[in-house]
């Protein structure tokens, strides 16, 4: 199932009274026909709130919900764990649920609404940065929007692109990164930026896209996005995350590498990630009752790992890896790639070493002086 048209993603809309004057409100009475768009004053649909249910799980994605977010905007990436090798990743949502279908989604262990939220005060996430950037400005902070909505699939609609990589002109040591399953980039590619902004894509093979990776871009869609952005000189990522265990894997992920190597050099692509199968263990029912016994991420043979998630065996995991780092290896050695939510243990199966030892990827997972609750509480 290919993408939809941003005109034909949603049966219901509902505006809360707060965001009326937002440009995304505006943007959206501009764009959906009126009888479609519901002002309100308070949160619709309370009656399904709760544990969701797989139907009106999937009903969520085709509802919007414009209202301000509540809360602070910035945090840690999840990956920040002990046990797991981190990369300084920190993420910056503007919305709450994806448009998006795939099997495996995270969302799906934890999402309690019946709505897919857009959040309309991303003004107060651009000062909470600013506040961020009087005392560290000069620390290589990494930012991403792609945590809990995909970073570029409602992009047209919101077109909070623009204004971030209009902020990050001002912090040229920072780093902003989109990281979608989508080709929509037409809308910020004629954005003045300082170089220091990444879009990135998710990829996997044909195959598992078109089993697992309902509603996306094509594998050649991605990949022709990501050349778009690169004539505009903007950064590009892959993250070939997550992989997932197939009959035919090697040489689907083989087909893979060769693709992405034949049209892109190691000094254009800012960095590769590489991750495998992970879940957690409540949402494993939701993803059988939505999809198929047939999809591959249901058919897989998981364990409980030390961060609670399912995970493929660390045998199975190293494998994996080893196989997609040799194949890349095969084409040049100055491909800058590091594992995602991986054990050290995983780590040295795979690479072979740290990336505290790699001198590509040691800057990445350097420890940085960041925000602490005691210096900056309302930021936590």
């Amino acid at each position: 199932m290919a993408q939809i048209p941003l005109n034909e993603k949603f049966d219901a809309i509902y505006i809360d009274r707060e965001s009326l004057g937002s440009d995304l409100a505006q943007r959206v009475f501009e764009i959906f026909p009126k009888e479609m768009i519901q002002v309100v004053d308070e949160t619709p649909l309370k009656n399904l709130r709760g544990p969701l249910s797989p139907k009106e799980f999937s009903k969520s994605k085709r509802r919007l919900f414009v209202t301000p977010f509540k809360g602070h905007f910035f945090k840690r990436c999840p990956g920040s764990r002990p046990g797991l090798m981190c990369c300084n990743y920190y993420v910056l949502n503007w919305g709450l649920q994806c448009d998006m279908n795939c099997s495996y989604c995270y969302l799906q262990s934890f999402i309690n609404s019946p709505l897919l939220t857009l959040y309309s005060n991303l003004d107060q996430a651009i000062e909470e940065l600013k506040t961020i950037g009087k005392d560290f400005s000069n620390q290589k902070l990494r930012v991403g929007t792609g945590e809990t909505v995909d970073s570029l699939s409602l992009d047209e609609l919101t077109l909070y692109s623009r204004k971030l990589i209009n902020l990050f002109k001002d912090y040229p040591q920072w780093i902003l990164e989109f990281k979608s399953k989508s080709d929509r980039v037409d809308q910020f590619l004629d954005c003045e930026h300082a170089g220091n902004v990444v879009v990135s894509w998710s990829v996997n093979p044909e195959a598992v896209i078109s089993a697992e990776e309902h509603l996306t871009a094509s594998l050649e869609q991605r990949l022709k996005a990501a050349e778009k952005c690169l004539k505009k000189e903007f950064q590009v990522a892959f993250h070939m995350d997550p992989m997932i265990y197939h009959e035919n894997w090697q040489s689907n992920y083989a087909q893979l590498v060769d693709e992405i190597t034949s049209r892109f050099q190691p000094e254009q692509v800012n960095v590769i990630s590489i991750g495998a199968l992970r879940f957690q263990p409540e949402q494993r029912h939701m993803m059988k009752e939505r999809f198929s016994k047939d999809s591959w991420v249901n058919q897989s043979e998981v364990f409980r790992s030390r961060d609670g998630k399912l995970r493929y065996d660390s045998e199975l995991r190293t494998e994996m890896y080893k196989y997609v780092l040799d194949r890349f290896q095969k084409h040049s050695k100055d491909w800058k790639i590091f594992l995602c939510m991986e054990t050290p243990e995983t780590w040295l199966g795979a690479e072979k070493s740290n990336p505290h030892g790699d001198e590509k990827l040691k800057e990445l997972f350097k420890p940085i002086k960041m925000p602490t609750k005691e210096t900056q509480p309302d930021l936590q």
